[in-house]
């Protein structure tokens, strides 16, 4: 049972990478220039791409929670 969860978890973690960075690709040519991540270069842009990853992730763990309530 332990294993299941650590490969959901993992499973979660990595769609909310893969949905927060489509969201900040497609969102960043209307961001203000600072908020631009400039490749090879740490900045601004990295910090904006990580919250747009961490509220994916609390997306998914919300509907996870709701779906588990309704049970």
């Amino acid at each position: 049972m332990a294993r299941a969860s650590v490969v959901i978890n993992f499973v979660q973690s990595l769609l909310a990478v893969l949905l927060g960075n489509a969201a900040y690709f497609l969102l960043m040519p209307s961001l203000p220039p600072a908020a631009r991540h400039r490749p090879f270069q740490y900045d601004l842009g990295l910090v904006v791409d990580f919250w747009f990853c961490m509220v994916a992730f609390g997306l998914i763990k919300t509907a996870q929670w709701w779906r588990h309530r309704r049970r």
